[in-house]
C-alpha cells in the first residue's frame, strides 16, 4: 500500500479546544482532508468513528451504515487511512461469514502515529540518500 503524506510547517493546535476543529485542520494539513472539506464530510467522520471508538473494530457494513454511504466511498477514504499505518486489520465472524474489521491501531491515536511517523523517517532517509546519490554523480560529471 501506498504511504503519503503532506508535510507543512505549521504551529501545534494546542490554542483551540474544540476536538472537532483540531482534527478537521490537522487532516487537512497532512493532506487526508481537502481544503474545502469539513466535519460534514465523509472523509472526516469516517476518521471520527475511529477517533472517538478507538477500540471499536468495525466492518465495512457497519461504517457504510454509519456514514450512509456506499461501499466504493467507505473504500475509497478507509484505503488512505490505511495507507498512513494508523489502522488495524482483524477479522470477525467464522467459517465463510469471516468478515474483516479495521480500528485505530493499539486503540490509541498517539501510539498510531507513531507508526506514520517511523514512515516519514525513513522515506526522509531515502530522499536524503538519493540527493547524496545526485551529488555524487554531478561531481563525477565535472571530473570527467
Amino acid at each position: 500500500m501506498e504511504f503519503e503524506i503532506r508535510v507543512v510547517k505549521s504551529s501545534p493546535l494546542t490554542g483551540e479546544d474544540n476536538y472537532k476543529r483540531v482534527a478537521v485542520e490537522f487532516l487537512k494539513q497532512i493532506g487526508y482532508l481537502s481544503e474545502n472539506a469539513g466535519e460534514e464530510s465523509i472523509a472526516y467522520k469516517l476518521f471520527e468513528c475511529f477517533l472517538l471508538h478507538p477500540t471499536k473494530e468495525w466492518t465495512i457494513e457497519e461504517l457504510m451504515a454509519k456514514l450512509n454511504a456506499t461501499k466504493a466511498t467507505v473504500y475509497r477514504h478507509l484505503n488512505k487511512l490505511k495507507g498512513m499505518d494508523i489502522l488495524e486489520e482483524g477479522k470477525e465472524g467464522e467459517g465463510k461469514k469471516i468478515k474483516k474489521t479495521y480500528k485505530l491501531r493499539y486503540g490509541n491515536l498517539v501510539k498510531a502515529w507513531n507508526f506514520v511517523e517511523a514512515h516519514v523517517k525513513v522515506a526522509m532517509e531515502n530522499y536524503a540518500e538519493t540527493v547524496a546519490h545526485l551529488q555524487r554523480l554531478i561531481e563525477r560529471r565535472y571530473l570527467e
